[in-house]
């Protein structure tokens, strides 16, 4: 039974939201107040977030339906379905963190890091796609697609002459 827990944390789905904006929210729901698509904006989208904010992790899993992005979650749920799913995710992080151990947890962190991890591994996969040749790849079959095209006729031209 260990053994499925712990295969069940490494199989954290982490996403990181603001932590005042998901207090909002939360106050917000209790309430019952309206959730618009700009609130969940500002508690999903780093750009939207002053750079001292802190950013908090949440665990995907406690959604309990996989999406993959926000705006599909934003299509199928709706402003305020997509909030509560942000807020079960919390939840679900909060109960589950004791499993890890403290140096693997996701840490908490300010917005202005948050945007320079997400930049960081932008940065690596498009390193990536280079070191695997995936860049421009698409051009050149459609050049030697074309080039083919070309040169068959004149193929065709060398043989009857």
């Amino acid at each position: 039974m260990a053994d499925a827990a712990e295969a069940e944390v490494d199989q954290q789905d982490i996403f990181y939201v603001c932590e005042k904006t998901l207090n909002s929210v939360k106050e917000k729901l209790k309430n019952s107040e309206d959730i618009t698509e700009d609130l969940v904006n500002e508690l999903t989208l780093p750009e939207k977030v002053a750079d001292e904010e802190m950013m908090i992790p949440v665990d995907m899993r406690g959604v309990g339906e996989d999406f993959d992005d926000v705006e599909q979650m934003l299509e199928k749920l709706g402003p305020k379905g997509t909030a509560e799913a942000f807020v079960k995710a919390h939840d679900f992080f909060e109960k589950n963190k004791e499993k890890l151990p403290e140096a693997e947890r996701p840490p908490a962190m300010t917005a202005a890091d948050w945007r320079k991890v997400l930049d960081e591994e932008r940065m690596m996969e498009e390193g990536e796609e280079e070191l695997l040749g995936f860049e421009g790849e698409e051009e050149e079959l459609l050049d030697d697609e074309e080039g083919d095209e070309v040169k068959e006729p004149d193929a065709k031209k060398a043989k009857t002459e």
